[in-house]
């Protein structure tokens, strides 16, 4: 089947409305977590996870949750509105404080009013916050505002619940992978038009917002002929041309949840080394996306992506990991790479990602983004795996 063919049988976009976000389960389990970390108060200062607990997208804001005291959202005077109207699209019972004069201090005093409400106020307060987003400036302002307090840095509170994806997260990253399976299907073409790697990204992206996306979900990569040995090429002034190797990765963004995806194509015949090397990396995406199943060891589905590649020769030619989690952000929990430890579980959503870079002569990439089930995955991205435009 043709390219051109196999883009008219794309699947049906998925059921409207959306599903709705479970965000009172999620302030729920940071809120049952407190005891565990041993901790009175989370501050939570990673505006993705600030997103994710609260629906609150804008680019100033904190959010506090402690085991009594409701928690409070707080952000600046140009949030007001927006604030008040996403809390209470996302359901929540979040207090809102607005304050533009001082931001510290109202959040100083929101945390200790949060504080206070502790059944046990004998020993000081235990304030959790986000290791990886806080800084030692910031850690040491926050010991300068909560001098009798107990600072605690706390690792994967949110974002080890943010690996395993809802109803709601997986139906909006699945109209994100439809969107882009369209874009694509709706621009393969003009490849033969000779483009330039910029202008056939930006038609891309164009394209995916026609269609209704918010945006791209990055930046949209087109690597053509010899830049393709760069697995992330920007996009530039190289003409495409006949015979080129092309890889396109790129996705879609809806409603704050992203889509990935990787295809390469060769804009007319292939030769039979371009051949090979599409083959190869397509078995190993392959059997590396149908290892994926809820018990699996991230590192296996790296192993089989690599045993194949490096069977045909090529194992310094693989330079990353086979793929990674997505949702919120494009690159987040768990990681598929040789070292890193974990299992897969139901409704974690992973991109499978081998790719094959020579230098001076191209790459090949193919990416699906999937979900996670208990007898193997589901695939979100669907535009056919093809060589020859």
């Amino acid at each position: 089947m043709t390219l051109a063919a196999a883009s008219q049988t794309a699947p049906s976009q998925p059921p409207e409305p959306l599903p709705p976000l479970d965000h009172v389960g999620r302030i729920a389990a940071v809120r049952n977590s407190l005891a565990v970390h041993e901790v009175d108060v989370v501050v939570v200062t990673r505006l993705v996870n600030v997103r994710y607990l609260s629906g609150f997208s804008g680019s100033h804001g904190v959010l506090v949750i402690a085991a009594q005291a409701p928690p409070t959202l707080v952000t600046d005077g140009r949030y007001r509105d927006q604030a008040a109207a996403e809390l209470q699209q996302a359901g929540v019972e979040v207090a809102l404080r607005v304050e533009s004069v001082d931001f510290n201090a109202a959040l100083t005093e929101v945390v200790q009013a949060a504080g206070s409400d502790r059944p046990d106020t004998s020993q000081g307060l235990r304030i959790g916050l986000e290791a990886e987003e806080v800084s030692w400036a910031e850690q040491r302002r926050y010991a300068e505002r909560f001098p009798a307090a107990q600072l605690v840095a706390l690792t994967n509170v949110v974002e080890g619940l943010r690996a395993r994806k809802d109803p709601g997260e997986i139906a909006r990253m699945e109209l994100a992978a439809h969107i882009a399976d369209q874009a694509l299907a709706d621009t393969v073409a003009l490849l033969h038009d000779e483009p330039t790697e910029a202008g056939f990204a930006l038609a891309l992206e164009v394209a995916m917002r026609r269609l209704g996306a918010d945006g791209p979900s990055f930046e949209t990569i087109v690597a053509s002929g010899p830049n393709g040995a760069l697995p992330h090429a920007r996009p530039g002034p190289r003409r495409i041309q006949r015979g080129d190797l092309v890889v396109l990765d790129f996705g879609a963004l809806v409603a704050g949840y992203h889509s990935d995806m990787t295809r390469t194509v060769c804009v007319g015949p292939a030769s039979s080394d371009q051949r090979r090397h599409f083959d190869v990396v397509r078995r190993a995406q392959a059997d590396a996306r149908d290892a994926v199943r809820a018990g699996v060891a991230t590192k296996h589905i790296d192993a089989v992506a690599r045993g194949i590649i490096e069977a045909a020769g090529w194992a310094e030619q693989f330079s990353h990991g086979t793929g990674h989690g997505i949702g919120l952000e494009v690159h987040e929990a768990p990681l598929l790479s040789r070292t890193t430890p974990g299992l897969l579980e139901v409704d974690f959503v992973v991109t499978v990602e081998p790719g094959v870079y020579k230098p001076g002569q191209g790459g090949v990439r193919i990416e699906d983004t999937v979900v996670v089930s208990e007898t193997g995955c589901r695939s979100l991205t669907r535009f056919p795996k093809e060589l020859e435009v």
